[in-house]
């Protein structure tokens, strides 16, 4: 009818009058969190704490209590910052903040309602690709899909939904609540107006964010990585010690680790992982070549931080 269309219109002046941010505030409120793990229990709070309905999915029921613990000791933390001696108000930030979050087995279930899901589970692209396959047919045809993978294609993660123009990635950095960027991802098929509203959504975080396209790394890891393995080089060379490495790049580049501190703390076995497969897509770039003493120390169960080296 004649009345609808103009209230239609007048509507579409209204939003269009608004700024872009407040539209994807508006339409982002309920998002799922697909692995409880420490990326994705940091994603869920500083969601939950700006006001976010928020679902955080793991099949691993210790992981979901866990997460929960996780979520609780941090907001403990904040809270106790921001209201030093008023342990009633830090006690009551705390709860209002953990009653914005649910935990459950069913990702199916948790996309159902969600404006955007954003997945933070193991670098494996079979396993990303057939989780999301469940989740693009389980969510509503508005829901935005993202992947936090921070070495993986998105487009090719995307590839296993039917919404490639509705999918983009979100890399966070760790820990989530105290590292201010987050890389915005975007493929060649994703719609302008996702990503704004995703981009949007990520301000409201209090994260600076960095839009990147859909390329190995994205910006810090396609610096980062290949900038790790040229330190194990030149020490495989003999050109210099892992400490005296360090030390230089600490105090010479103001680096706040060295690279061989930086490694142990990522993990031999992911650093491997990802130089795998970037040399594996790229097998003509000289600076994803492996490195066999990591290799090496990967067989022998090495892996840096995680098992005490």
């Amino acid at each position: 009818s004649c009345l609808t269309s103009k209230m239609v219109f007048a509507s579409s002046v209204f939003v269009k009058s608004f700024s872009s941010s407040s539209i994807a505030q508006g339409a982002i409120k309920n998002v799922a969190i697909v692995g409880g793990g420490q990326m994705g229990s940091g994603i869920a709070q500083i969601s939950a704490a700006v006001g976010q309905s928020v679902v955080v999915v793991d099949l691993d029921q210790a992981k979901l209590d866990h997460s929960r613990k996780f979520i609780t000791n941090s907001l403990a933390r904040v809270a106790k910052k921001k209201h030093k001696e008023d342990a009633a108000a830090a006690t009551k930030m705390v709860d209002d903040i953990v009653a914005r979050i649910s935990w459950t087995h069913s990702a199916e279930e948790a996309a159902a309602t969600a404006d955007l899901v954003v997945e933070a589970i193991v670098e494996d692209l079979e396993i990303k690709k057939s989780l999301f396959a469940k989740i693009d047919a389980a969510a509503p045809p508005s829901t935005i899909l993202a992947s936090n993978t921070s070495s993986l294609s998105i487009g090719d993660i995307a590839a296993a939904t039917n919404r490639k123009d509705k999918f983009v990635g979100l890399h966070f950095f760790n820990p989530v609540p105290v590292m201010k960027l987050l890389e915005v991802v975007r493929t060649d098929l994703t719609d302008p107006e996702v990503f704004s509203s995703v981009n949007s959504w990520g301000q409201s975080l209090g994260k600076t964010t960095v839009p990147c396209k859909d390329t190995p790394g994205f910006v810090v890891n396609r610096l980062l990585v290949p900038f790790l393995f040229e330190a194990v080089r030149m020490v495989e060379r003999g050109d210099a010690t892992p400490q005296d490495v360090d030390v230089a790049m600490k105090l010479g580049a103001g680096h706040p680790m060295g690279p061989f501190e930086l490694f142990d703390y990522i993990g031999h076995d992911t650093m491997d992982l990802i130089m795998q497969g970037w040399s594996g897509r790229y097998p003509e770039e000289t600076l994803f070549r492996r490195s066999e003493a990591v290799r090496k120390l990967v067989a022998e169960g090495k892996l840096g931080k995680k098992t005490g080296e």
